[in-house]
């Protein structure tokens, strides 16, 4: 099942989101859930993450989520997690 988590950014929050990247992108690549990823910009600022993930149901993108380490570190704002079909690409 393929999950959209939609996560936007706590204001003025760049440096938790920089402090964490490399704990966040080493997160990815371990779980390997993840089809797509990659941050949201106002410009070229980083506000938030979009992110594909292939997962058996929304449980475990739930899980996932909250095991981010961008989520342990408080980044997020908002976080919407959201069922998503795979059309072209």
């Amino acid at each position: 099942m393929l999950i959209a988590l939609i996560a936007r950014d706590k204001p003025d929050a760049l440096q938790t989101r920089l402090a964490n990247r490399d704990a966040h992108l080493a997160y990815i690549r371990e779980t390997d859930k993840v089809a797509q990823a990659g941050p949201l910009l106002d410009g070229d600022a980083m506000i938030g993450s979009l992110i594909i993930l292939d997962v058996a149901d929304l449980a475990e993108a739930e899980t996932w989520a909250g095991d981010d380490p961008y989520a342990k570190a408080g980044l997020f704002q908002s976080v919407e997690l959201i069922p998503w079909k795979k059309v072209i690409g």
